[in-house]
């Protein structure tokens, strides 16, 4: 090792030569996560809602608990929340997807699929990862309901004062 006479030389050994910096390697680039069967799997949560979510090539269908996407998600919004990973990857139509989600409402399942195709999508194609990370879809939303306190009527909320 180097001889350390001054903190000058302390810090050059500690934060290491300009060379050094240049030939240590550089993060590896992201490989294609798939199984046996060409899918890319992801497990998406919002809320109390979690998705198992399954991606592979193919015409667009979405499949969820075994139902078509527009029959178990009737509202439209739904729908369109399940359809903006595909939009802002823009791969609409070139994905099959099957998700099995349990807990919270539609809403939070919704939110849970989107968050299970995006994290299968840039596992099976890792250049989509910028896009969907831009959009802020592969970040889990971790909001859920604040429990209810004792002494209170509901989280927050007081009873009523009486002050005689």
């Amino acid at each position: 090792m180097a001889d350390i006479k001054s903190l000058d030389d302390l810090k050059s050994a500690v934060s290491g030569t300009s060379a050094d910096v240049a030939a240590a390697p550089a993060a590896a680039p992201r490989v294609a996560v798939r199984d046996a069967l060409g899918r890319s799997y992801a497990t998406g949560k919002r809320k109390n809602a979690v998705a198992r979510v399954w991606v592979k090539p193919g015409t667009g269908k979405v499949t969820v608990n075994g139902k078509e996407m527009a029959a178990y998600f009737a509202r439209p919004v739904l729908q369109m929340i399940l359809k903006q990973p595909f939009t802002i990857a823009n791969v609409e139509g070139q994905f099959d997807v099957m998700a099995t989600v349990v807990g919270g409402g539609l809403s939070g399942q919704a939110g849970a699929v989107k968050h299970g195709i995006s994290k299968a999508l840039q596992l099976y194609e890792p250049g989509l990862r910028g896009a969907l990370k831009a959009a802020g879809f592969l970040t889990r939303d971790s909001r859920v309901v604040e429990r209810k306190k004792y002494g209170k009527a509901k989280a927050r909320k007081s009873f009523q004062f009486s002050k005689r």
